[in-house]
């Protein structure tokens, strides 16, 4: 499948330039509409049945395992947070005196704090992979780093499928291999690259898998999602909420209190994670990437910044090599002598909205954007040099 630009599918005015939805994504015109139609529907209480509490969770489990290529999507959770995802996973880890947590430099907080928690309650030690100083294959010898540290010692390794700020792409296949011959966890946060990188359980066969939803994945800020491999089959969930327990459906007979939850991931699902509002955009967000496919969109990416990274080259950018970076999210470290103070004013002069990151610029793009989106970017940077 060839994408074409798809801006009409969402509100963007005209003279707006989206560079930094690895911030925070934009919504389509179908998922305002399902969030107006949720919105709506709490005025009409009556309207909400049993039903409306356990066929759309279910639904959407089925449409974020297809994206990630899952066959049970009992072993999707709803959560609200990465944050709630990686500390149901610490949840479930025994560690012991001097195991190690391997973790890559500069993670995103919520992959970060959780397990210095756990290094710290269990007298075990963080090993944080530092990125390589050179800039020659840089990506390539980060991967070669992580590899080498994984040892006897580590019981879990957790990292993205990309890094959150740069992009270089980290080799879960041969992490996953390394892993298991030192029989240790592989915990991904997919908040960067599920949605607009390809990926696939099966594949990788991670012990568990968190993503945000607010980003590649469209849903609104306070949604998230969570596979969950056999390790946790028969785990302890954070909270007990009435609606993960098995026959929570039966409503007439609530209080014929269980003592099981519902099979696999389920118990794991945040309390209220029916959402009406939430559920509805959420649904609507991931039939929609559904249609494109995380593949197409990739490539769409790919397209249109190819010449991008020619001409920022040509003006002294780096970039990292083409086969250790993402196309939908990457880092530009810029030129010494360009004025970043003077950059943010063009920028914002010029309705282009990016993230910066000290000297780099995150470029963070999708199919709402065109080649021309980043010409003008390029003009901006030419006229602070």
């Amino acid at each position: 499948m060839e994408l074409k630009n798809q801006k009409h599918l969402f509100s963007f005015p005209e003279d707006i330039t989206y560079l930094n939805i690895a911030a925070q994504s934009p919504s389509f015109k179908s998922v305002e509409e399902a969030g107006i139609e949720g919105v709506l529907e709490k005025s009409q209480p009556y309207k909400i049945v049993g039903d409306s509490y356990f066929e759309p969770p279910k639904a959407l489990k089925k449409l974020f395992a297809k994206i990630i290529d899952v066959d049970d999507y009992n072993r999707i959770a709803n959560l609200p947070s990465v944050s709630y995802g990686m500390a149901t996973v610490a949840n479930n880890i025994t560690l012991k005196k001097d195991d190690e947590i391997l973790l890559v430099e500069t993670q995103f907080p919520s992959n970060y704090y959780v397990w210095e928690k756990l290094a710290t309650k269990y007298d075990a030690k963080l090993h944080i992979v530092a990125m390589p100083k050179t800039k020659n294959d840089r990506g390539e010898k980060w991967n070669e780093a992580i590899l080498n540290a994984i040892s006897e010692k580590t019981k879990v390794v957790a990292l993205g499928n990309i890094h959150w700020a740069n992009g270089t792409l980290f080799d879960l296949k041969s992490i996953r291999k390394k892993t298991k011959e030192n029989n240790c966890l592989l915990i991904i946060d997919g908040s960067q690259s599920v949605g607009a990188l390809p990926f696939s359980v099966k594949e990788i066969q991670p012990d568990a898998l968190i993503c945000a939803g607010y980003k590649w994945l469209f849903g609104p800020y306070g949604c998230g999602y969570g596979y969950f491999g056999d390790y946790f089959d028969d785990g302890n969930p954070i909270e007990d909420n009435w609606s993960n327990r098995l026959n929570s459906h039966k409503m007439s007979g609530l209080t014929s209190y269980q003592t099981q939850y519902k099979p696999l991931a389920n118990r794991y699902s945040v309390g209220e994670h029916a959402s009406f509002i939430h559920t509805k955009m959420q649904i609507a967000a991931l039939q929609q990437v559904l249609k494109w496919t995380p593949n197409a969109i990739q490539e769409y990416c790919k397209e249109i910044t190819a010449d991008l990274v020619v001409e920022l080259k040509k003006l002294g950018c780096f970039f990292e090599n083409e086969n250790f970076r993402a196309h939908h999210l990457f880092g530009v470290e810029l030129p010494e002598l360009l004025d970043i103070k003077l950059l943010k004013s063009k920028l914002k002069e010029n309705n282009i909205f990016i993230s910066f990151r000290g000297n780099y610029i995150r470029i963070s793009c999708h199919v709402y954007n065109t080649k021309e989106d980043f010409n003008k970017l390029v003009s901006c940077i030419k006229s602070c040099l």
